[in-house]
């Protein structure tokens, strides 16, 4: 799966969502005209969008299984099946995509990389040859999370992988999906000769303390590194949710449908 862009928000106007309630269960602002939706259905129309998605967000949050849905939110299968049906057609990429386009605090950026643990239900078999993004590390089976965020701290690239692709492979992916920036942080993990040189050749400056096995010793920006913990935080608000700290679903697109959600929304 290649990098995506982020989306903070599922109402129109792009600004970011809190959680409401109605009838004691949390819900979000949706309208049926966001362009991103499908608009184009077989049927009868489909269920309100609001309480559906805000179902979602609930089984995500709290790490239920499906069935174990809160009955307010409809039937459980219907949760299930909009999840699956929207994560194949790239809905929430689509919102996520539209609204990364909005940031405005892309002067400075950071990079980094988290891993997720695999639960045994996302790493049984799959037939067909299906995109899993699940590797093999000395703390089990693990997916790898590269994300890219602004000076806000919020996310504008994210990308999938497999645990055993390393900081580099995953950097060398998202570079060409950068935002114009004057700077990058990253910690030693990013510390390479080339990407420090791509990073020049697009004029970007790089704020990377050199490893402590390098001959010359890097030059590094340490007031300017110091706002590197707002990507840590970012992690650590994704991992909030159960969902994605622990990964259920064998599908990557789902799963990182489910990470798009939980940045959507803001927990």
């Amino acid at each position: 799966m290649g990098p995506v862009m982020r989306v903070n928000t599922l109402t129109p106007q792009g600004e970011r969502s809190c959680p409401s309630t109605t009838s004691g269960c949390p819900t979000i602002r949706l309208t049926a005209s966001n362009p991103c939706h499908p608009t184009r259905w077989r049927g009868v129309p489909r269920v309100d969008d609001r309480k559906v998605i805000s179902g979602i967000i609930h089984v995500i949050r709290y790490g239920l299984r499906w069935r174990d849905a809160p009955a307010c939110y409809g039937p459980h299968k219907t949760l299930y099946n909009r999840f699956v049906r929207w994560s194949r057609a790239a809905v929430f990429d689509r919102i996520f995509q539209a609204l990364a386009s909005e940031s405005t605090a892309t002067k400075t950026v950071m990079i980094d990389s988290t891993h997720l643990k695999a639960h045994r239900t996302a790493a049984s078999l799959l037939k067909g040859g299906l995109l899993r993004c699940i590797g093999r590390t000395r703390g089990g089976l693990n997916s790898k999370l590269h994300a890219v965020c602004d000076g806000d701290g919020k996310p504008v690239v994210l990308l999938l992988t497999a645990s055993q692709v390393s900081d580099y492979c995953g950097a060398d992916t998202v570079l060409d999906a950068l935002p114009e920036a004057d700077a990058l942080i990253a910690d030693k993990g990013y510390d390479s000769d080339r990407l420090r040189e791509a990073l020049a050749e697009r004029g970007v400056k790089s704020c990377i303390p050199g490893r402590a096995n390098r001959k010359e010793p890097i030059v590094c920006d340490t007031e300017l590194y110091k706002s590197r913990n707002l990507i840590e935080r970012l992690f650590g608000r994704f991992k909030d949710c159960r969902r994605i700290a622990t990964r259920y679903d064998r599908c990557a697109h789902t799963f990182f449908s489910a990470i798009c959600i939980a940045d959507t929304v803001g927990f």
